[in-house]
């Protein structure tokens, strides 16, 4: 077929049109679309959660096995930002450690035996195996620790705090255990562990900051701080957490 001069020139400018057409509907189309997911992301409250608890103590582990499942049934709804903060049950705990049993006989007796069959079943419950062996000791070297992974990332810091929880009470790690803590930074890519522990006294005036701002006014762990001003005590079950998280969110 055999087309003229003017007859040329206007295909070409259809093809162009159309081309053109097509381009501003793809494009209508990726912007519809992230604002869309704009939309969804700004759509999401932010719930802030301050935790204050010891890296010993047993209820801090069950509280955030409790909260982290929480969170993961919350997650579409909600974005959150935790921030770990030390407690020291016995801040005259012993750097070099002591059996652990041992400890406990010496400071609850005869109540040791039923203490640690129901903490069993606790843990038996959230898929754990609660142990007794090991040493125990001063804490202050973890929480030096997870003061410093959070400069790294929350999610970090979050991750760590579960290394070492479970080290402690279900594989008999000492919790001053410097080969121990390093490893568990290592596992959730916190950068400068040796380093940091190493120098006993790097970090150490941020944990005693810390202390004096968090730990000042409450008398037992876990604690948590839900954005601000809702406040929780315990190892709170998930469905405590899901309830304050709406409260927290209005």
């Amino acid at each position: 077929m055999m087309f003229n001069n003017v007859q040329v020139h206007k295909f070409r400018g259809q093809s162009s049109a159309l081309n053109f057409d097509k381009v501003q509907q793809r494009c209508i189309f990726l912007y519809t679309k992230l604002m869309a997911q704009s939309a969804s992301t700004a759509g999401k409250k932010l719930i802030k959660i301050d935790v204050s608890a010891d890296s010993v103590c047993p209820w801090c582990y069950v509280g955030k096995k409790n909260l982290d499942k929480a969170l993961d049934l919350s997650k579409d709804e909600y974005d959150f930002e935790i921030k770990w903060h030390p407690f020291l049950l016995n801040p005259a705990a012993s750097k070099d450690g002591v059996n652990k049993l041992d400890y406990y006989r010496s400071k609850f007796g005869s109540r040791v035996d039923q203490m640690t069959t129901h903490m069993s079943k606790v843990f038996k419950d959230l898929g754990l195996e609660y142990s007794m062996s090991g040493l125990t000791g001063s804490s202050v070297d973890s929480h030096r620790l997870i003061l410093f992974a959070g400069k790294q990332g929350l999610d970090k810091q979050h991750s760590l705090v579960e290394e070492i929880f479970k080290g402690y009470f279900t594989q008999g790690k000492f919790i001053g255990d410097r080969e121990f803590l390093v490893e568990s930074a290592r596992k959730v890519g916190v950068e400068g562990a040796a380093e940091l522990l190493d120098d006993p006294k790097e970090g150490l005036d941020e944990v005693n900051e810390e202390l004096k701002k968090y730990s000042a006014n409450i008398s037992g762990v876990p604690h948590y701080v839900i954005n601000g001003k809702h406040q929780l005590s315990g190892g709170q079950p998930a469905e405590v957490f899901l309830r304050a998280f709406q409260v927290a969110a209005k």
